[in-house]
């Protein structure tokens, strides 16, 4: 490994990289703050690729896990596209694997495939239109179709589609294990002892948590309502990386990560995967140019089809 500079000048190293190659580092909200802040793009799914999409870089670095590198590559094949560790996986990617999926479809034969992005290349491939949490309502709502529409993998989020377009999905069961995490109990009794904060949380967390908010909504829509609304105090069911920044957005209000099943002291909102990634690794990354992040051509052409029906509609 390539000594790394000071701690103190890792930052400035990263941007002198960034310049010299003439990289872009697209990072998600649930990303640690230093690497939050010398990203040159801080989004949701649905923003890092259209971003991705848009981008004249040579190098894109994608500080987040590994289906969003997939994502980036996908729709910039020419591009050379890094992911400081290639061990930053998914856990709800993970529970919709390719073969297993491609016998459900098959089991309904004419429904259309919709997938949520936190997916793999793959199962993405087998879709005729990929969705965000910030689109899905209005994707699931343009087809036209009479046939059931499957959707997958997040059972939670399909739930609460199904409840905003009265549509009927087929739904896989799968979900993200920090979103299944959160505790209604503490989250309730947290509102008692801060009864004027609204509670707000993102649509992959389960429907007994999803039945007490005050808004439902994407992490970039989580961030815009907490900017946008009237109230001081928040409780903020989703990763706790969003935290960062929402008090850039909102400096004086106070945000309260919902409390999962563990001491409410613990990590238990952050998400392991997400977290693999550090400033050291994006540094290394950068300087070598690796782990690079490669797609199978004929995946990826189906792939992209499903991801700019998307871009379209959104």
């Amino acid at each position: 490994m390539t000594a790394l500079p000071a701690s103190q000048t890792i930052s400035s190293e990263i941007k002198k990289l960034k310049k010299r190659k003439n990289a872009l580092i697209l990072a998600h909200y649930y990303q640690d703050p230093d690497i939050q802040d010398v990203a040159d793009m801080v989004g949701d799914s649905l923003q890092m690729a259209q971003f991705a999409a848009t981008s004249t870089a040579d190098i894109l670095v994608v500080a987040g896990v590994f289906f969003m590198a997939e994502t980036a590559k996908i729709l910039n094949p020419s591009r050379k596209v890094l992911l400081p560790d290639l061990m930053a996986g998914c856990s709800l990617a993970d529970s919709c694997p390719p073969d297993k999926f491609s016998a459900f479809i098959e089991q309904h034969p004419g429904s259309p495939v919709v997938t949520y992005i936190n997916c793999s290349a793959e199962i993405k491939a087998m879709s005729d239109v990929v969705c965000t949490s910030s689109n899905a309502v209005t994707i699931i709502k343009s087809i036209k179709t009479e046939k059931p529409i499957i959707f997958a993998p997040d059972i939670n989020l399909g739930k609460y589609l199904i409840q905003q377009t009265g549509r009927d999905l087929l739904l896989w069961n799968g979900s993200c294990m920090v979103h299944e995490n959160f505790s209604i109990d503490k989250i309730l009794e947290l509102h008692r002892t801060n009864p004027k904060a609204r509670f707000i949380a993102h649509p992959e967390s389960p429907p007994h948590i999803l039945k007490v908010a005050s808004y439902i909504g994407s992490t970039k829509g989580m961030i815009d309502f907490v900017r946008q609304n009237q109230c001081d105090e928040f409780i903020v069911a989703t990763e706790a990386g969003i935290l960062h920044q929402m008090h850039k957005e909102v400096p004086d209000k106070t945000l309260i990560p919902a409390p999962g099943y563990e001491d409410n002291t613990c990590a238990c909102s952050e998400c392991p995967y997400m977290k693999m990634n550090t400033m050291e690794k994006l540094y290394q990354s950068l300087l070598l140019e690796q782990p690079t992040v490669h797609v199978d051509e004929a995946v990826r052409l189906k792939a992209a089809q499903a991801l700019a029906r998307m871009l379209t509609l959104s």
